[in-house]
């Protein structure tokens, strides 16, 4: 298999509701299968990109939000063995034993610290033991397992500082828009047809999202559409099609995303509106699975710059760039005109914040899709934001390095004042 086909099935995976209440959920989870008896406390540290995504965000098979919950639920009905679906089996009678250790102040959660490289520590007491599991760099890498003082597991992740993360790069940092779009162009359809699994799931959602009575703007942008699901207005399809989706994850429905750069409204956006524009242009299904295949590389290569976690939109930002580069592809393009549509993305959403992941994720859904098709547009017509301005590089490789720096270092301080704003919520 190619690195890069391997790198894109590496990276795939089915997340239910957003990503971080399910970290949080599965680290929880697991340090409870170290314990026995009755649990006394569970305190969970974790990083800012963590607490600030996860703060008001839905939780699957619950009505509530937010960090504190999602662990109880973790320590109360978590499965460790289903990852960032560890919410999957949750009851109602859950939802009230959750309730009930938290009326009884015995979940804490605390913030580390202020960075964008992802950080879980959860510790669950009993009367007779402590177990402690530390996950670090990606939602479900555990790094580090102490069990009554002694260590149980300890990997070289744990002391990889974030410096050292920075410097070894990620490898997909070695290639060039146009060797993306070689690959994509030129690999066996067989080996990438594993990306059929991103439709199954992410349509689900979709079709969640319309049914629920619990979703707003899914039924407006049907409205919008048409009342159709699949209408002759491709742009108004796709916003439907993505932005559904994105309201069933971030209000805690119950169907999985399929995740990329460990994010499910990362990879409903790399998809969705891709999706949309095959059911109502005509393209056919390989043409369908190459185009993701280039969306996703083009996310994961602005987002491994930008953290994991950070202040700002990846979802909109790196997925909507990747998106539009598939675009692109679609409509017969070239990688000039990639390069052209990287710019347009550059000078005009980069910097939109992240504020965690809760409904204004649909909002910020609406404006990817809309920036995404308007520079297309422009692009392929010869229009964009020349290389002299702005964060634009020379190159679009520096394009999308520097619209991940942006990001990370760039935006350390709005993220300590972004959680600094939910610390004064919960005060008042």
């Amino acid at each position: 298999m190619h690195e890069l086909s391997q790198m894109i099935y590496d990276d795939m995976k089915p997340a239910l509701g957003v990503t971080e209440p399910g970290a949080i959920a599965f680290a929880v989870a697991k340090a409870r299968t170290y314990v026995n008896g009755e649990i006394t406390g569970v305190n969970v540290a974790m990083n800012s990109g963590m607490y600030k995504n996860a703060f008001t965000c839905g939780i699957p098979n619950s009505n509530e939000v937010g960090n504190v919950f999602s662990a109880a639920l973790g320590a109360v009905a978590g499965n460790a063995d289903k990852g960032l679906e560890a919410l999957a089996d949750v009851t109602p009678e859950d939802n009230v034993k959750a309730q009930e250790m938290i009326d009884k102040g015995l979940v804490t959660v605390e913030l580390s610290g202020i960075t964008s490289r992802i950080f879980i520590e959860a510790t669950v007491r009993t009367a007779d033991d402590c177990a402690t599991v530390t996950i670090r760099d990606s939602h479900t890498n555990i790094t580090k397992i102490v069990v009554n003082g002694k260590t149980e597991l300890e990997t070289e992740d744990e002391h990889k500082t974030e410096e050292e993360g920075e410097e070894e790069g990620h490898s997909i940092h070695k290639y060039t828009l146009q060797q993306l779009y070689d690959y994509i162009t030129t690999v066996d359809i067989e080996e990438i047809r594993f990306i059929e699994n991103a439709y199954k799931v992410n349509l689900e959602l979709f079709h969640e999202g319309l049914e629920s009575p619990r979703t707003t703007f899914a039924r407006h942008l049907l409205e919008l559409n048409g009342g159709k699901e699949v209408s002759d207005n491709e742009q108004a399809t796709a916003s439907l099609m993505c932005n559904a989706a994105i309201e069933a994850r971030v209000i805690g429905l119950d169907k999985p995303a399929m995740s990329i750069t460990g994010s499910g409204a990362h990879g409903i956006i790399a998809t969705m509106p891709l999706y949309a524009a095959y059911k109502v242009n005509g393209y056919t299904e390989e043409q369908l699975l190459r185009a993701t295949a280039l969306s996703y590389l083009v996310c994961m290569y602005i987002k491994e710059y930008s953290g994991r976690l950070s202040a700002f939109c990846g979802c909109a930002i790196a997925a909507g760039s990747g998106m539009a580069c598939a675009l692109v592809y679609l409509r017969g393009g070239t990688v000039e005109m990639m390069a052209h549509t990287l710019n347009n993305m550059a000078s005009s959403i980069t910097g939109m914040i992240c504020d965690g992941g809760n409904q204004g994720c649909t909002m910020k859904g609406i404006a990817a899709v809309d920036a995404a098709y308007k520079s297309v547009e422009f692009a392929m017509n010869g229009i964009y934001i020349y290389e002299v301005h702005g964060i634009n590089g020379k190159t679009p490789e520096e394009t999308m390095r520097n619209m991940g720096l942006i990001a990370s270092p760039g935006m350390v301080g709005t993220e300590k004042t972004i959680v600094e704003i939910f610390e004064d919520k919960l005060k008042k």
